[in-house]
């Protein structure tokens, strides 16, 4: 069964991180409709609840991407976990001589998943299910995303969670190309650009929005 095998488990967090990482370019263009003001941002957060109508029921789209997002998520993250309980296991004992360090973003792309994680739980609890936002209004995006970020915990955890994103992506882009063989001697450079550049385009894109309205420019 190739899910039992190391390179099986890789293709899965290869595929799974993939299909996250074109997500969350679609979310942020979305999320950049906060800069024409509250009737553009309301009316796109509205008709992505009627996407697909009459065919689909009110809200069947946005479901069937939440299903498909929990699952990339949950395989993501129990084949990572597997991955390194297995890469434990091969080499239990200490190595003698000290590896050469890594980089940043390798050396954190564990805790830098459980951040993203966490975070994900903490987002949907503001601005999806409103429960943690104080201030918010049912039915109103706009308003609920500038009552998040006006508070200095709301702007704190989410410019440290789009941090950590930013490092992921770099890392993980890179690793899903060369699990499946996107990689070779003459593409290294352009892959290696172009995960630098997805990195800092998303990373911008989604911080961008918390400082608009630390600046006022959204409000």
């Amino acid at each position: 069964m190739l899910w039992r095998s190391t390179i099986g488990k890789k293709a899965v967090m290869a595929v799974s991180g993939l299909i996250m990482l074109l997500y969350l370019v679609v979310h942020m263009l979305g999320n950049l409709k906060i800069f024409f003001g509250a009737a553009e941002f309301n009316g796109y957060a509205h008709w992505l609840r009627t996407i697909g109508e009459p065919l689909l029921h009110h809200e069947w789209f946005l479901w069937l991407v939440r299903v498909v997002l929990l699952a990339a998520v949950v395989a993501h993250a129990v084949s990572a976990y597997q991955l390194s309980r297995r890469d434990r296991a091969a080499r239990p004992q200490r190595y003698v001589h000290k590896r050469p360090r890594a980089s940043y973003a390798t050396r954190t792309m564990r805790w830098g998943g459980v951040i993203l994680g966490l975070f994900v739980v903490w987002h949907l609890l503001d601005l999806t299910t409103l429960t943690v936002n104080e201030n918010a209004v049912q039915g109103r995006p706009y308003e609920n995303v500038l009552a998040t970020f006006s508070t200095w915990y709301g702007n704190t955890v989410y410019l440290a969670a789009m941090l950590a994103l930013g490092f992921h992506i770099r890392h993980g882009f890179w690793s899903a190309a060369q699990t499946l063989g996107a990689g070779r001697a003459r593409r290294d450079r352009a892959l290696k650009a172009t995960a630098n550049a997805l990195a800092l385009v998303l990373t911008l894109g989604f911080v961008s929005v918390p400082l608009g309205v630390m600046t006022g420019l959204v409000g």
